[in-house]
């Protein structure tokens, strides 16, 4: 074990439990507020509409227009609105778009956020906002940007689609599994990513036979939570970095692109982190990259890059930029290596380890 370590916890309230969205009124007026921006992404305004209904005299308007990847010119949009309205807090309501567009806003004008996920994002109990302008992704780690409030409210999930439910699931494994061998990683966050894992393994698989089971949506928000928690705790390495530049270069969808690149990531990682990444092959059976590929294929999430329009052409370029400034890794990046990964992630292949 590392017992050399800094560990700091998120001041954020977490509020978990059926029906808890309907307290979201209270929780404005309990940070001190009185109008409320409700965010959403188009496909979620009648959500949104409804839930600034309910705020009622607290509410300042609706903006529907959250989109992947949150695009500054989007958020600039959104500024206005704010502006317009005198809003003194947002209310993001949504997956990791609407509260990417909340964050953003939370960056410029340090307003308090409450976040009501409606996906496994888990980016609402980060300090992060990943930003794209210019076709390049960026990420930036403030205080300002971490949420006030989260309200996680299983019943929200119900109708979510087994598809995103399963891609969103993967994208939030991905923080905890990046999280066991980040290098500034301590017993706490080790600890964390490893039940928010084995949440997942338990959910996800129920999820897909039984989608409406509300015990099983609580557990897939339980894991959503803890494996967001490690992301806000500790840094991302290789995993991170392709995503950001697949999304912000060629506008992958971010929770697929994140389910098809975890086992390639994982498995490249453990030839230098094996001993960090042990729980996974305890967890995931077998080897690291090959288990989560299994598992995968056993939930069925996409499992190739170019299901998503990719073209293995494109691979050349998100190798080059993924190797420019690439972040920590445990294991040495070089292009050459980074293009055989990405080679196999294009054709969907199982990673050997």
């Amino acid at each position: 074990m590392n017992r050399n370590f800094i560990y700091s916890g998120s001041p954020a309230h977490i509020v978990f439990g059926e029906g808890k969205s309907a307290l979201a009124g209270k929780w404005v007026e309990k940070i001190g507020c009185r109008k409320a921006l409700v965010l959403s992404t188009p496909r979620q305004q009648a959500d949104a509409e409804a839930l600034a209904e309910r705020l009622g005299r607290l509410s300042a308007g609706v903006f529907a227009g959250a989109v992947m990847h949150t695009p500054v010119e989007v958020t600039e949009k959104a500024m206005e609105i704010v502006a317009r309205t005198s809003a003194d807090c947002v209310v993001s309501f949504g997956g990791g778009s609407t509260t990417g567009l909340g964050k953003a806003i939370a960056y410029r004008t340090d307003l308090p956020q409450i976040v009501i996920p409606t996906t496994y994002a888990g980016s609402e109990v980060t300090p992060i906002l990943g930003q794209t302008e210019a076709g390049r992704k960026t990420t930036v780690r403030h205080p300002s940007i971490l949420p006030e409030v989260v309200i996680y409210d299983a019943a929200l999930t119900l109708d979510l689609r087994v598809g995103m439910s399963v891609n969103s699931g993967l994208n939030a494994m991905a923080h905890a599994i990046e999280g066991l061998y980040a290098e500034d990683r301590n017993p706490i966050s080790t600890l964390i990513a490893i039940e928010g894992l084995r949440a997942f393994k338990t959910s996800l698989p129920k999820i897909v036979e039984a989608p409406r089971d509300i015990a099983v949506r609580a557990e897939a928000l339980y894991g959503a939570w803890l494996c967001g928690t490690v992301l806000g705790t500790v840094g991302m390495a290789l995993h991170h970095k392709i995503c950001h530049t697949l999304g912000g270069t060629f506008d992958t969808p971010h929770a697929e692109t994140h389910a098809i690149m975890l086992p390639h990531t994982a498995g490249y990682n453990a030839v230098a982190a094996r001993e960090l990444l042990a729980p996974i092959a305890d967890i995931f059976g077998g080897s690291v990259g090959g288990g989560l590929w299994d598992f995968a294929r056993e939930i069925g999430a996409p499992l190739a890059l170019r299901e998503l329009g990719l073209s293995e052409a494109d691979l050349d370029r998100v190798a080059e930029i993924a190797t420019e400034n690439p972040y920590w890794n445990p294991r040495p990046v070089d292009r050459r290596s980074i293009r055989a990964l990405l080679q196999d992630a294009w054709e969907g292949r199982r990673p050997p380890r």
